[in-house]
């Protein structure tokens, strides 16, 4: 068949396959009122891609179609849709649609709507999947797809949809600027746009990683300063002197918890958005009582935060580091298991994709 009956997409078939991947017709959900149907320009690979196809956050039923920071071209919209059209670059994230009209959407907290549907691995209420964007095209609602800067180049833009949006979101919503002292934990995918944020916000900010090969990384990004946590009493001069501490590193369950709390000011946040496969480190009533450290947490972000972040972009000159390569089963498979290694720095962004699926009539 093909578009715009189905689309076409490098899957998975399931956690023991988890980096071979082979073309798959896929079925979009139907197009709606509110739909904008992209074709797809650009992919980047997310940790979150790497969780799913291993099984690390569940099991699933493949064919798989991950990837959920894609840009491209708008070639269909809704007849409901406003303020794109068709010919327009956006992009979409992690989030293609929600109820908004429950409380929560109403109060701007969409990314936490009980019947929000993900990018990918998810149904719709009809029954539909949705497909990721290592694909020909993807089908979103106008609510969660983003005209792009014409500041910012396209594989670049692509990881701001999810990545981005992921340590931007908890910044703003806590305050971070002028007359903060923020620490960023894990200089990776999300930890380097987490430096770039809280520096563009007016933060006086650290790069907290175990990695000494990183600092000059860390400096260029940003930071003021760089604390080695593989140094022994790393936290001693730095007892209670952050205001927000953005945890990027998805191996907090090896942690020693106190010792990252501690950091912490009286009230502030240690806060998480690296999520790993395995539960946190035990930890008792006492380490929250003794120093009054929040831990919290974040999923994605709302409509406005992404539309400030693409601005914020723009002018400041976010960027996240990426490395490119055009889209195949065989690049998809080098791609994760590069991502498993932290072999990139710090974003893979999957490109030429009408190489690999040919453009629309």
């Amino acid at each position: 068949m093909g578009y715009p009956d189905t689309f076409t997409g490098f899957c998975v078939d399931g956690p023991k396959s988890w980096n071979k991947f082979h073309k798959v017709e896929l079925k979009p959900k139907p197009f709606g009122d509110d739909d904008i149907d992209v074709q797809i320009e650009a992919c980047s690979i997310c940790s979150s891609d790497l969780h799913t196809i291993t099984g690390g956050w569940g099991e699933y039923a493949g064919p798989l179609c991950v990837g959920h920071e894609v840009v491209g071209k708008a070639v269909k919209v809704g007849k409901h849709v406003s303020g794109i059209e068709v010919g327009d670059r956006v992009g979409v994230g992690a989030q293609v649609w929600s109820c908004l009209e429950c409380d929560l959407c109403k109060d701007r907290n969409e990314n936490y709507c009980p019947r929000l549907v993900d990018t990918y691995n998810a149904q719709y209420e009809d029954g539909s999947q949705a497909h990721g964007g290592l694909a020909s095209h993807i089908r979103a609602h106008a609510y969660f797809t983003f005209r792009i800067p014409d500041e910012l180049e396209t594989d670049a833009a692509a990881p701001l949809l999810c990545a981005g949006i992921t340590t931007y979101s908890p910044l703003v919503r806590a305050g971070v600027g002028p007359g903060k002292r923020v620490g960023v934990v894990g200089v990776g995918g999300l930890g380097h746009l987490g430096l770039q944020w809280a520096a563009a916000l007016g933060a006086e900010t650290y790069a907290l990683t175990h990695s000494p090969s990183k600092v000059r990384d860390c400096e260029a990004l940003g930071a003021r300063g760089v604390i080695l946590t593989t140094e022994d009493g790393w936290n001693e001069p730095w007892k209670a002197k952050f205001d927000f501490v953005l945890n990027c590193a998805d191996a907090t369950d090896k942690f020693d918890m106190s010792t990252y709390l501690s950091i912490v000011k009286p009230t502030g946040d240690f806060h998480m958005v690296g999520i790993p496969d395995k539960p946190l480190p035990q930890m008792s009533a006492g380490l929250f009582a003794g120093g009054a450290p929040k831990l919290t947490g974040s999923h994605l972000g709302n409509r406005q935060e992404m539309e400030a972040l693409l601005k914020l972009a723009a002018e400041k000159g976010v960027r996240p580091w990426v490395e490119k390569m055009p889209i195949s089963a065989e690049s998809c498979g080098k791609a994760v298991e590069m991502q498993r290694d932290n072999k990139f720095r710090y974003r893979c962004t999957l490109t030429s994709f009408d190489e690999a699926f040919g453009r629309a009539e």
